[in-house]
C-alpha cells in the first residue's frame, strides 16, 4: 500500500481503541503450572493466574489503544510483530518479586526486554487487585509506565534504527498524552506537554537540554552510562528527550512536524529492509535467535554506533545544532517556557 508523502499526513484528534481488538481469545488454563494464556487482536498474555474475560479484556485495551495511537500517528509507523511473532507477547506477573524474579527491574512498573521481545509486567502495574479468590481491574491507577513500555514494544522494529532520544522521547511523548479507558487526547498534547513540564519541575528538573548535538548523537553505551549512575540523571535524560521530539513534532519548521516525519519515513525504510533481508532464503535462523547469512550478501547496517544516526541529516535539513537550538528557545518561548539548550 503506498504511503502518504510527508507533507500531506496530519495529526489526529482522538484515538480510539477498535472493538474488535479487545476480543479476548482464551488459549490455555493451567491453573496448577501458574499459565494461563490469553490473546487479544495484536497481543498474547501470559498469566500467573486465571482472568475473567472482561477484566483481560480491561487488561488488553491499554495494550491495544497504545499500539492504534502509534500507528495512528504521522511518523508512519508500522506496527508489526518481531520476526517469528504472530502477535506482540506479554508475561503478566501476581506479584512483584515474581516479577523481579523473572528478571523485572525492582523499581520499576514494567519493561520491554528486546532481547527476547517479551514485555514483562506485575498486575498493580496494570490496576489488577486481588477481590476474594478473583482479580478485579481498578480503573484508578496509572498506566503511565504502561504506555510507554508497550509504545517501545509496538516500535521494536525501530529501535535499531533510531537515536536513544528519540526512543525514550516517543514513549515519554505517548505517555504524556491524555488517555482514558481505551481513548487518547491526541490533539491534546500541548496540554499533555505542559502537565508534563509542572510535574517534572514540582520535582526538581530544570527545562535545560544542554549541549542538543552531544543529547542527539548520545550513542547507546554513552546513554546507559549516565542513565545507570543515577535516577535523577536517567530523569534528565527522559526529560530532554521528550523536549527535543516535541520540539521536531509540533514546533519546528512548518510546525506540522514534517521534517520528522520524513526521518521517521527513511527510518521505516531500514527496519523494511532487514525485513527483506530476514525473509531471504539465505538468511539462516537457529533455535536461540542468532542468524547466520553468506558473505556476499550482509543485512542492513544494524551497528548500534552508527546506524540510530545515518538520517539524522533529514532533522538537521542544512542547519547547524547551534542553529536548531536558537530555533528551539525562541519557539519554546512561544508556547510560554525558557528552556536553556545550545
Amino acid at each position: 500500500m503506498a504511503r502518504l508523502p510527508a507533507e500531506k499526513r496530519s495529526w489526529p484528534e482522538n484515538v480510539v481503541v477498535p472493538t474488535k481488538s479487545v476480543e479476548i481469545q482464551i488459549v490455555e488454563e493451567n491453573p496448577a503450572a501458574r499459565k494461563f494464556v490469553y490473546r487479544s487482536e495484536g497481543f498474547e498474555f501470559t498469566s500467573q493466574a486465571k482472568l475473567a474475560g472482561s477484566v483481560m479484556k480491561e487488561v488488553a485495551r491499554t495494550f491495544e489503544a497504545t499500539k492504534s495511537l502509534v500507528s495512528s500517528l504521522p511518523w508512519g509507523v508500522v506496527c508489526r510483530p518481531p520476526e517469528g511473532f504472530e502477535r506482540y507477547k506479554a508475561q503478566l506477573f501476581e506479584t512483584r518479586k515474581d516479577y523481579t524474579d523473572a528478571g523485572g527491574p525492582e523499581n520499576s512498573g514494567g519493561v520491554y526486554f528486546t532481547s527476547d521481545k517479551i514485555f514483562r509486567v506485575p498486575f498493580p502495574s496494570i490496576g489488577l487487585k486481588q477481590l476474594g479468590k478473583t482479580y478485579a481491574k481498578d480503573d484508578n491507577y496509572d498506566g503511565g509506565t504502561l504506555i510507554h513500555e508497550i509504545t517501545h514494544q509496538v516500535m521494536d522494529n525501530y529501535m535499531i534504527f533510531l537515536p536513544v532520544w528519540v526512543t525514550e522521547g516517543t514513549a515519554e511523548y505517548t505517555e504524556m498524552l491524555p488517555y482514558n479507558a481505551g481513548k487518547f487526547r491526541a490533539d491534546a498534547h500541548q496540554k499533555g506537554l505542559r502537565d508534563h513540564i509542572l510535574e517534572m519541575q514540582k520535582n526538581g528538573f530544570t527545562l535545560d537540554i544542554g549541549s542538543l548535538e552531544k543529547h542527539m548523537t548520545m550513542n547507546e553505551d554513552s546513554w546507559s552510562g549516565i542513565a545507570e549512575s543515577s535516577n535523577t540523571k536517567m530523569g534528565e535524560l527522559y526529560f530532554r528527550s521528550v523536549l527535543a521530539v516535541y520540539f521536531f513534532c509540533h514546533l519546528d519548521g512548518d510546525k506540522k512536524g514534517t521534517r520528522f516525519i520524513k526521518f521517521m519515513d527513511a527510518v521505516y525504510g531500514e527496519t523494511e529492509a532487514l525485513h527483506t533481508f530476514f525473509k531471504d532464503p539465505r538468511v539462516k535462523h537457529s533455535a536461540d535467535g542468532r542468524f547466520s547469512y553468506p558473505a556476499d550478501f550482509p543485512p542492513p547496517d544494524m551497528d548500534s554506533n552508527t546506524a540510530p544516526f545515518k538520517h539524522l541529516d533529514l532533522l538537521l535539513d542544512g542547519r547547524s545544532y547551534s542553529q536548531i537550538a536558537r530555533e528551539m528557545i525562541a519557539a519554546y518561548r512561544d508556547i510560554g517556557f525558557k528552556i536553556i539548550v545550545n
